[in-house]
Formats: structure tokens, C-alpha cells, sequence
């Protein structure tokens, strides 16, 4: 298992095919999200699916924050930490797209909705990007936790399960 410290985007009302100032307004508000991967799955198909959705995966929060309380959403520090120790730390600004961007883009190919959830993308420091020598993949019990400046800090302590007669996170 793999973490991703990403920044959410929720939507807030219906927007299809919108503009960037469009996709500013539709945007209800902000949270930490970690993009849990099941890097073990990531070569088994050319689809993202099994990486990124089992059971527990993509947890959010620790609360939403309002898009009219975040002054811009391209400017946050952002940081993963694995058990106290920082793993990534970089800022929103660095993205590939912007927030607005984003949004106006993946409208022009569906509808969102209120509620929907847009994870960004992460910064580099996963566990994936490191040198194979040097990866240390999460444990039985290792807490990883999410800061975004001004949306808080979310943690979850990682626990294994068994899922199709195998252990899974």
C-alpha cells in the first residue's frame, strides 16, 4: 500500500461543459484526501480501478472546508507524513493544472454533481517514486496523516484485513 496526499475538490451544484470561472463557482468547497494504492494491483491491468478503490480506500477530511474560506486553492502547502515522519511536502501551486482548471476540463466530458469528489494529484514522495531499494511499504499499523494548510490534518492508522482469502489493507 501506497499513500497520496491530494487535495479534494467537492462539487457543489450541477455544471457541464463549464468555464473556468464556472468551474471557480461550482466548486462548494475543500478537504485533505489520502489516494490510498494497491501498488501490488497497479500492473494487473491498464485500468487505475483495483489500484485506487478497494474497501477503505480514499478516505477524506477531517471536515470541508468552504471554497469562500480558502482564498486560493493553487497556493497551499500540502504534506504527507508516515508515523511522524514527513514523507511528502510540497504545495498546490506546483500542480500540472490548476484547480479551475481541472474541473472545467473533466466537465467538458461529464456532468458533475453536488458531492462529487475531485482528487488532484500528488506530489512526489510516494513510497512508488522512491529508488526499489529504498521503499519501506505501509504496515500493519502505520499511521498516515494529511495536512493541507487550512483544511487540517487527516489521519488513518492502516490495518490489514483479509479480502478474497488474501491480506489486504
Amino acid at each position: 500500500m501506497d499513500y497520496e496526499a491530494e487535495l479534494a475538490l467537492v462539487i457543489g451544484r450541477n455544471i457541464s461543459n463549464a468555464s473556468i470561472e464556472q468551474a471557480k463557482a461550482s466548486i462548494l468547497g475543500y478537504c485533505c484526501a489520502n489516494d490510498v494504492s494497491a501498488r501490488d494491483l497497479q500492473f494487473r491491468s491498464s485500468q487505475w480501478l483495483l489500484v485506487k478503490s478497494s474497501d477503505g480506500f480514499a478516505p477524506v477530511g477531517p471536515y470541508l472546508v468552504t471554497a469562500d474560506e480558502i482564498a486560493d486553492p493553487n497556493r497551499l502547502p500540502i504534506a504527507s507524513y508516515v508515523n511522524g515522519e514527513r514523507r511528502q511536502a510540497s504545495n498546490t501551486r506546483d500542480m500540472i493544472f490548476g484547480c479551475y482548471e481541472i474541473v472545467s476540463y473533466i466537465s467538458r466530458f461529464m456532468t458533475l454533481m453536488p458531492g462529487d469528489l475531485i482528487l488532484t494529484g500528488t506530489p512526489e514522495g510516494v513510497i512508488m517514486g522512491r529508488p526499489e531499494q529504498g521503499r519501506e511499504w505501509l504496515k500493519d499499523g502505520d499511521e498516515v496523516t494529511i495536512e493541507i494548510e487550512g483544511l487540517g490534518k487527516l489521519s488513518n492508522t492502516f490495518r490489514k484485513t483479509r479480502l478474497a482469502g488474501k491480506e489486504r489493507f
